[in-house]
């Protein structure tokens, strides 16, 4: 099935799903319990590692340790973009959690740890720049660095940059969050081959 989606002719006639239809999917109990919605297709999600899980708990703790009650910090939630909804590992929203009643549809911050999915996390880049997602970071795990995308724009995020073991992070759309690149990655195991 894989090498018939590679060619051509059939990728100009797969039907994409939208966002609402996807809704339905999952309201009926159709949708796959490891799945999330990209670019109109239906993705199975990885598996992680236990160097995805703790890179993802410590950045968490941070993120609500520096920012208090005053932002809606999340853990593998969607967000309900134009023709996507990922589930990214963190996402920061501005507001209280109290104030949604349905998915949101953009964030201050999202955050995805990358251990063995690195160019698929980078390829989420323009996705998360259209819907207006003000800084996305990429834990690189194997290299362990921060890669950071910031200013979004309709052609992408205007600004990347690499933050690695000896520097640290100040992010530009949460003032008062900082990340100290060696210490997130202290202790932690090597990432596996």
């Amino acid at each position: 099935m894989i090498d018939l989606l590679n060619q051509p002719g059939f990728q100009k006639r797969v039907i994409p799903l939208s966002v609402k239809a996807w809704h339905q999917m999952i309201a009926k109990g159709l949708a796959p319990e490891r799945a999330e919605l990209i670019r109109g297709v239906i993705v199975e999600k990885m598996p992680k590692s236990i160097l995805h899980i703790k890179l993802a708990g410590r950045l968490f703790i941070l993120l609500l340790e520096a920012l208090g009650g005053s932002f809606w910090v999340r853990k593998e939630d969607p967000l309900s973009l134009e023709d996507s909804e990922p589930e990214p590992d963190l996402s920061v929203i501005e507001g209280r959690e109290e104030e949604f009643n349905s998915h949101p549809s953009t964030a201050k911050l999202v955050v995805e740890v990358s251990v063995s999915t690195l160019a698929e996390d980078r390829a989420l880049a323009p996705i998360y720049a259209e819907a207006g997602v003000e800084e996305y970071w990429i834990i690189n795990g194997r290299e362990r660095c921060l890669e950071v995308f910031r200013k979004p724009g309709t052609s992408g995020y205007e600004i990347q940059e690499t933050h690695s073991a000896g520097q640290t992070l100040l992010c530009a759309a949460l003032p008062g969050v900082s990340v100290d690149v060696s210490a997130l990655f202290q202790g932690l195991p090597e990432a596996e081959a």
